[in-house]
């Protein structure tokens, strides 16, 4: 069974910078696409960054040049640096797995990010 677990969601001010973790299990994670969604209260569920299984990345025009995804392969992690945090990156975070295998997606529980002005 496939599990995502967030971490390092948090208050922090604008242009400050968090990181969050996704560690994974139940899956053999390299092979995998992830990613990281965010939902802003009252508003849909929105892509933020994708990672492929072989480190080629794509980013939101919104967070272009401010976030970075990355990930280890072997401690089965994807990470969000998200640096000059805006009011508007509010959201709850989520990580997500496109698994090549099972043909879904899975999704983590979520992590929060309030960014105060």
């Amino acid at each position: 069974q496939v599990q995502l677990v967030e971490s390092g969601g948090g208050l922090v001010q604008a242009g400050g910078s968090l990181r969050l973790s996704c560690a994974a299990s139940g899956t053999i994670f390299s092979i995998n696409a992830m990613g990281w969604y965010r939902q802003a209260p009252g508003k849909q569920r929105e892509w933020v960054a994708t990672i492929t299984s072989g480190g080629s990345t794509n980013y939101a025009d919104s967070v272009k040049g401010r976030f970075t995804i990355s990930r280890d392969n072997a401690k089965n992690s994807v990470y969000l640096q998200m640096n000059s945090l805006k009011p508007e990156d509010t959201a709850v975070y989520y990580c997500t797995q496109n698994n090549v295998l099972t043909r879904r997606d899975y999704w983590g529980q979520g992590t929060q990010v309030t960014v105060s002005s």
